[in-house]
């Protein structure tokens, strides 16, 4: 068969829900358009995919899913995190390709503008896998007390996140949230940017394959204001990463997530491209403090 007379095999894409790839229960789905190109509108508004729909029902089983994988993940030493982290590196590297057209694609970028995105994101992996244990040294320690005590602080995970990712930094942005939630013991439900959902649904296809337990991060598409709704005002929902929501639902959303005292992490001004720090690791964690008698203490004012 020659070239010209071959038939393009489009791609379906689907959500990433339990470590498997469902398509929306409600069956809908909405078109994915190109945003403008460096070069100028030529490229806008072609289109590239359809992406699933999701609706409340599939953000409930997500949820569902998320909580299923939390003991296992939390469990896990810090040391196979940070392992399973670098593995999901090492895949993005192996299919950058396609993640710079994607990115290309979604943020109207060149394609070396893109390269240097998707370059950063992979980055980023590698620099959250190596907090995973060490993260517990810097906020976590003994603390002095009067008395016969041993006084611990360890940082444990919060729980199930439900995170809103960034609507404009389709890829990078979407990195920077995901990884430092994982990193630390949690499991999250992502909701991905509304205009620009492929490279976040495609990243769901690295992490089935990448030793990351299924349900550990589970990948939603559709309208952000939709699906974060019942997100917000669920029960079994620890936390949630509010920085994709525009500021009038920014607020809607705080007022449900009050319900049952979930964590927020408010929307800001952010530049993906900076130091992380370790600020998206730290507001997903919890401090538990046991104390221990030491012992009777000695003539020399010591017990050991």
């Amino acid at each position: 068969m020659s070239e010209s007379t071959r038939l393009s095999v489009f791609k379906t894409y689907k959500l990433f829900v339990g470590g498997k790839f469902p398509r929306s229960e409600s069956g809908r789905v909405y078109e994915v358009t190109a945003a403008t190109s460096a070069a100028g509108a030529a490229g806008k508004g072609k289109w590239l995919a359809n992406a699933p729909l999701s609706s409340r029902k599939d953000a409930r089983d997500a949820v569902v899913a998320a909580r299923k994988a939390f003991g296992g993940w939390s469990g896990a030493t810090a040391y196979n995190r940070g392992q399973i982290l670098y593995r999901v590196a090492e895949m993005l590297e192996g299919r950058r390709g396609q993640f710079v057209r994607e990115v290309a694609d979604a943020e109207g970028l060149s394609k070396s503008k893109a390269g240097a995105v998707v370059d950063a994101a992979i980055d980023r992996w590698v620099w959250y896998a190596g907090w995973t244990d060490k993260i517990g040294q810097v906020v976590g320690g003994a603390n002095p007390v009067a008395g016969p005590f041993f006084n611990l602080s360890t940082p444990e995970p919060t729980g199930v996140v439900a995170v809103l990712a960034p609507q404009e930094s389709s890829f990078l942005g979407l990195v920077s949230v995901i990884a430092p939630a994982i990193a630390t013991g949690n499991t999250v439900v992502v909701v991905a940017s509304e205009r620009a959902p492929l490279p976040a649904l495609s990243l769901g296809e690295v992490l089935a394959t990448s030793d990351l337990p299924g349900g550990v991060v589970n990948v939603l598409s559709g309208r952000t204001a939709e699906i974060a709704a019942p997100l917000a005002a669920h029960q079994d929902v620890n936390a949630i990463d509010l920085t994709g929501a525009e500021a009038q639902l920014a607020k809607e959303l705080q007022v449900a997530a009050a319900d049952n005292l979930k964590r927020v992490l408010r929307p800001r001004t952010e530049d993906w491209t900076a130091d992380p720090g370790t600020d998206r690791m730290t507001a997903l964690l919890e401090t538990k403090t046991v104390w221990h008698p030491t012992g009777s203490l000695g003539a020399s004012g010591s017990a050991y």
